[in-house]
């Protein structure tokens, strides 16, 4: 496939993934920062944000398996994943983790897990686009290496 109708691919589904309301503009200033000097830059990011992301899904699933909820440290993991979706402009996630710290400081076990299931849902349909991103920005980039 030709690099431009791989742009127009990679173009087209960060597109999508704003109109369904996955991404904020705060993504688009992460693209911003990526030039030639350093290419695989939001590759890395997505790559940290979404290990960070599945780390801190586990502590929540791992405290929310607890009869007794420590709501404290819940709170604390929805807050450190709270912060990375804004940072990388995952919007959707973002806006579900508002949700379960809503029901966290309401210490309700059984509205944080039916948030934690939003969280988790979120999160797995955004790394599942990110994947795809990612494919065909290395093609991209594998491909104009390849011209050089």
């Amino acid at each position: 496939m030709a690099i431009a109708a791989l742009k127009t691919q990679h173009r087209n589904l960060v597109q999508t993934m704003f109109d369904e309301g996955m991404l904020d503009n705060q993504f688009n200033q992460l693209q911003d920062l990526q030039d030639s000097s350093n290419p695989n830059f939001v590759d890395e990011v997505i790559t940290l944000f979404c290990n960070d992301a599945e780390r801190i899904i586990t502590e929540l699933t791992r405290h929310l398996s607890y009869q007794n909820v420590d709501f404290s440290k819940l709170d604390s993991y929805v807050h450190q994943l709270k912060g990375s979706s804004s940072s990388i402009g995952a919007h959707r996630l973002k806006l579900a983790c508002v949700n379960l710290r809503q029901a966290s400081d309401g210490w309700n076990k059984e509205e944080c897990v039916e948030a934690f299931y939003s969280i988790r849902r979120e999160y797995c349909h955004l790394r599942t686009k990110f994947q795809v991103m990612m494919q065909i920005q290395r093609r991209i980039v594998s491909l104009e290496n390849n011209q050089q």
